[in-house]
């Protein structure tokens, strides 16, 4: 009986100089820096977009649209606010703050809002103050208590209260003219004017030109004290009741001047 052996095959060993050569993968050089070369890219893109875009633009704004009917702001005065400098750019390249704050600076103006129609247009939205009082006799007053000048050409302010004190209490004597005109009417009495000093005192004015000197604190026991002795004071000849000085705990002061 033959048996064969079958020979197991020696391990080679190799060493580096017999080992071959991975191909070099290009692909993984190329990558991180194509990465780079876009991030670069896409940071001046967003960094120069609006300069980019303001390329685009062939003729600055040129026109604009109101979206409704003022009462003060006339079409000479927003014609004259848009040519003022920084000059208007393109529909790309305009900056709409730009815009707002040109028609801020105009003392009735309340708020704005401008959208950019292209290719060369605007739209307006203006919203004014509304006088609700005379302030301090040569300006107004708005219902939020909102000092702001006005064209007295612009405006009949006939019949409207009359309003006088610091700028920065628009708003208390606005209200205070609200109350006491509601306490006087429970009197028959026709409020003109109310004021208040820096002090916090306070002199209201009725219709037939007789002023009533409150002073600080409640205004009611006073304006009471008033509506009793009114009747009592005696008017001399040729005079006329001037003012009734209610500041004092007891009784009152009166003043006359000639008719």
């Amino acid at each position: 009986m033959v048996m064969a052996f079958r020979k197991k095959p020696t391990s080679v060993i190799r060493t580096k100089a017999s080992k071959p050569k991975t191909p070099t993968n290009w692909l993984h050089l190329i990558k991180p820096m194509l990465m780079f070369l876009c991030l670069l890219f896409a940071y001046v893109m967003y960094s120069n977009w609006s300069s980019w875009l303001a390329l685009l633009d062939k003729t600055p704004i040129r026109a604009y649209a109101l979206t409704h009917k003022t009462q003060f702001t006339t079409n000479s005065d927003i014609r004259d606010l848009l040519s003022k400098e920084p000059v208007l750019k393109g529909y790309f390249g305009q900056d709409i703050q730009e815009i707002k704050d040109k028609f801020l600076e105009i003392p009735w103006i309340k708020d704005v809002a401008v959208r950019k129609v292209y290719p060369d247009r605007i739209s307006l939205t203006l919203v004014e103050h509304r006088p609700t009082a005379i302030w301090n006799q040569t300006r107004f007053v708005s219902a939020q208590g909102v000092v702001f000048d006005l064209p007295k050409e612009r405006f009949n302010a006939d019949g409207l209260p009359e309003l006088y004190g610091p700028d920065s209490e628009a708003k208390k004597v606005l209200e205070a003219w609200y109350k006491i005109q509601k306490d006087l009417e429970s009197r028959n009495l026709v409020l003109k004017s109310v004021a208040m000093d820096i002090r916090g005192s306070w002199t209201i004015t009725l219709n037939n030109h007789v002023e009533l000197r409150l002073g600080r604190g409640d205004w009611l026991p006073k304006i009471d004290r008033f509506v009793t002795i009114f009747p009592e004071i005696e008017i001399p000849d040729g005079k006329r009741l001037s003012y009734v000085d209610l500041r004092y705990e007891h009784g009152a002061a009166v003043g006359f001047i000639s008719q």
